[in-house]
């Protein structure tokens, strides 16, 4: 274990892995109340969401978690926090890219086109009315060309760019955006990086395909709540509204 040394980490105390099981695992279990970024080379139980596994060839992308304790957020806007670590990386790569900009698919994945290039997990901690912890736990496909699992649109930087990143070098301006990101949510401006975030949704516009427990359906995007609730609205044009899991994009 070796902890790195660079201004960019000032907020965050960074820790290096060279292997763990699983950083977010790592960070609930790290004593202290201070914010921490951790990162590795190889997980391995890394986690997707719900019971899927997250990919990564060692030392090829970025795996990593933050532990943050906010000092104003409201339990009832603990989606803030997943908002502010999309915008980050969202904001980190789009200086990557040309006149094509990545996308949030709701709630927590970063596209490029129809690929996912990263997702996200949050696991807040509250202290009645506030948040009193949260960790965020981000995999990243910079530098991996071959993906093995079954994950049906895996994508990576190198393989949209043609040019290499460096994990490190990476964290480091994620981390930054996210320091500016989280301010706005403590510093009242959580509306603005609410808008910020829908304004970067996947299929923001336009007619799609999705799929809930009564089957497949035509929506479009109508609108999301701060809470990240989804509202969609079918082609009859009833609401529908979804938390996590209770519906799934087609293609």
């Amino acid at each position: 274990m070796q902890a790195m040394k660079t201004e960019a980490f000032e907020f965050f105390r960074p820790i290096h892995l060279a292997e763990t099981d699983s950083t977010n695992r790592y960070l609930r279990e790290l004593e202290g109340s201070d914010n921490v970024a951790v990162w590795t080379d190889y997980q391995t139980a890394g986690r997707g969401c719900g019971t899927n596994r997250w990919e990564s060839a060692r030392g090829q992308n970025l795996l990593f978690s933050v532990r943050y304790h906010p000092r104003h957020i409201a339990a009832n806007r603990q989606f803030l926090l997943l908002e502010a670590m999309a915008l980050a990386v969202k904001d980190t790569l789009d200086f990557c890219l040309a006149e094509e900009k990545l996308t949030v698919k709701w709630p927590n994945d970063i596209y490029w086109r129809n690929l996912k290039l990263a997702g996200t997990l949050s696991e807040c901690t509250l202290a009645g009315p506030v948040i009193r912890s949260c960790i965020i736990g981000t995999g990243l496909n910079l530098n991996q060309t071959v993906f093995l699992s079954d994950a049906p649109n895996p994508v990576s930087m190198l393989q949209i760019t043609g040019n290499a990143l460096q994990p490190e070098s990476t964290l480091q301006r994620i981390l930054a955006s996210l320091r500016n990101r989280l301010q706005q949510a403590e510093q009242g401006e959580g509306d603005v990086l609410h808008n910020d975030y829908c304004a970067a949704l996947y299929r923001r516009t336009g007619i799609h395909s999705y799929r809930d427990a009564q089957g497949l359906f035509e929506a479009r995007l109508h609108h999301i709540d701060p809470d990240g609730t989804l509202w969609l609205m079918d082609a009859g044009g009833e609401i529908r509204k979804y938390r996590f899991k209770e519906v799934r994009y087609e293609q």
